[in-house]
């Protein structure tokens, strides 16, 4: 169990799924927790269960593309809790499974606004406030698709998820003598209502799709979580810049 008593954890995307069960982890393990979601109820609906379990939290509805909406967070959260001292940047979406010719510019647009400049974002203005700090540690939520390329119609995902491997990477050696650290986490299919939506698109069943693991399985949204919290935490405190596969070892094939 980590102990983030005192300390203030930003999550955007944590309405839902792998950013929820992060926000809960952080919660329990004593932080204070700022959620940015862009639907309202989820988001909201998060704060009540960590509030209900004793914890701190506060929502503020955010569209990870609009530049102005982010600033707001990272501005609530210190302005609330008095730092930004972990951040996951969780929130992202899935293309439409297209290959590349018949893939609409609407669409690769709309992924990459969301999980590339979304990252950016985030990073900018935690970054921003870090640096007043001198400390934090940030944690981008990538895809095991980042890693490696895919064949299943999803082009401008596994670009996006690619561009976040590359920000993680290159804010890690911009920050490295700052006294913060920004890693990454890459997921293979996690069950999650994004990832049974991604399934149910190919036409498998989740336990179909746990196949394409080695182990398997697919993932629960609790193992990465720990490895966010993990990776936010002073266990971690000599890596920066890294790629933390959590994929069932669908990547070492």
């Amino acid at each position: 169990m980590y102990d983030f008593n005192g300390k203030v954890a930003l999550i955007t995307g944590g309405g839902a799924g792998i950013g929820r069960t992060t926000a809960l982890a952080f919660a329990n393990a004593g932080a204070k927790v700022a959620i940015g979601n862009r639907n309202i109820e989820n988001g909201e609906e998060t704060v009540a269960l960590i509030e209900r379990a004793g914890g701190t939290a506060l929502f503020q509805r955010t569209d990870v593309t609009v530049a102005k909406d982010v600033e707001a967070l990272v501005a609530r959260a210190v302005r609330e809790y008095g730092a930004v001292d972990c951040a996951f940047n969780n929130a992202g979406v899935l293309s439409r499974l297209n290959m590349i010719p018949d893939e609409s510019e609407e669409d690769f647009d709309r992924v990459m606004a969301v999980n590339a400049k979304g990252v950016w974002l985030a990073m900018k203005y935690e970054l921003k406030q870090m640096q007043k700090q001198s400390r934090g540690a940030i944690v981008n939520n990538a895809s095991a698709v980042g890693v490696v390329g895919t064949g299943r119609g999803a082009a401008s995902y596994a670009a996006s998820k690619h561009a976040v491997v590359g920000l993680t990477k290159a804010a890690a050696l911009e920050n490295a003598r700052l006294g913060i650290r920004v890693n990454v986490v890459a997921p293979a299919v996690i069950d999650t209502d994004m990832g049974a939506g991604f399934a149910s698109d190919l036409k498998i069943t989740m336990q179909e799709f746990g196949r394409v693991h080695p182990v398997g399985r697919v993932g629960t949204p609790d193992e990465v979580a720990n490895a966010v919290l993990w990776l936010c935490s002073s266990d971690a405190s000599f890596v920066t810049g890294h790629t933390l596969m959590i994929d069932g070892g669908m990547t070492a094939q």
